[in-house]
């Protein structure tokens, strides 16, 4: 086996230079192979407030070029542990939700089929039920730990039963999920009724709200997730809305009184123990994020994820 072809050598060529790809690493078909694959799905048709995640993506790997190849948080060299390529954007139908779905979850097997992992960028969060019933085919119901301002497990919405506010619903419907060992993080903001809350519980997930985490610190949060989600394979879902607006302003529903940047990438180093099968970093839009600074915690966030997958020795 060939050793892993990491980014290019920013002594030698500036960060600004060159065709942006995640952290400046291979294309998929530049490498034999891909223990993990980062890649984009350009779709923001499911939202419900304010679009442009579509152009996520690309402002993603367009910051992510200041991302080094050590990570010194986890202690980690993760494009040098594995094989970490940027596999492209996936092109779906947006003006069809239906198709759409069909199209990411037909994707995503054939990217899935010789073991990779898949860390998607997002795009808005409607893309997370076809990825996990991609997923769920070869790990059966995966314990799914969702950072979000939002529940995302509302029915339907204009009439629509997949949106960018329901796939967690779906999914629990489908099975897809652990019942047993799910959970929401940073969980804050309005909703239409108490009822979401006994709805939520009932589909499966605990919640880790964003309150808590201020009372009683990262620390105890941390020791939550990790005894709810056990030793099941585990999904992690991140809407950048998770992170209050002075951190995230560039997305499309934006909630008072979240999470930081810094108490999120910690707790995304603790899931280096964990069996991680696949992630998502969704809703990142572009247009309303002031000097990057979305786009730089997104970038982050898939980095440390790219990092606790990475094979310890």
């Amino acid at each position: 086996m060939t050793d892993p072809v990491g980014p290019l050598d920013a002594s030698r060529i500036p960060r600004y230079a060159g065709i942006a790809t995640f952290a400046r690493l291979p294309r998929r078909e530049d490498v034999e192979r891909a223990d993990v694959a980062v890649v984009g799905i350009p779709f923001d048709s499911g939202v419900s407030y304010r679009p442009g995640a579509r152009f996520g993506p690309s402002h993603v790997r367009e910051i992510s070029r200041l991302l080094r190849p050590y990570n010194p948080a986890q202690d980690v060299h993760p494009f040098a542990a594995q094989q970490v390529v940027d596999a492209g954007d996936m092109a779906v139908n947006p003006f069809s939700l239906d198709e759409a779905v069909a199209d990411i979850e037909r994707q995503s097997d054939a990217l899935r089929s010789e073991g990779t992992r898949l860390v998607v960028i997002g795009g808005d969060h409607t893309v997370a039920l076809p990825l996990l019933r991609s997923v769920a085919k070869d790990h059966g119901p995966v314990a799914v730990v969702h950072f979000d301002a939002h529940l995302d497990t509302w029915d339907t919405y204009f009439g629509a039963p997949v949106t960018h506010g329901t796939p967690f619903r779906r999914a629990s419907e489908e099975g897809l999920i652990d019942l047993t060992a799910s959970c929401h993080v940073g969980i804050r903001g309005p909703l239409y009724s108490a009822e979401d809350l006994r709805d939520d519980e009932r589909l499966g997930f605990s919640v880790i709200s964003a309150v808590e985490i201020e009372e009683e610190g990262v620390a105890r949060a941390i020791e939550r997730l990790l005894a709810r989600v056990g030793d099941r394979p585990v999904y992690v879902s991140i809407d950048i809305d998770v992170l209050d607006p002075a951190h995230a302003p560039g997305t499309g529903t934006p909630e008072a009184g979240g999470m930081t940047s810094r108490e999120l990438l910690r707790m995304l180093r603790a899931m280096a123990t964990l069996n991680l099968v696949g992630a998502d970093v969704v809703e990142v839009a572009p247009a309303y994020d002031h000097a990057q600074i979305t786009g730089v915690a997104a970038s982050h966030c898939a980095y440390e994820l790219i990092s606790a997958m990475a094979p310890r020795r």
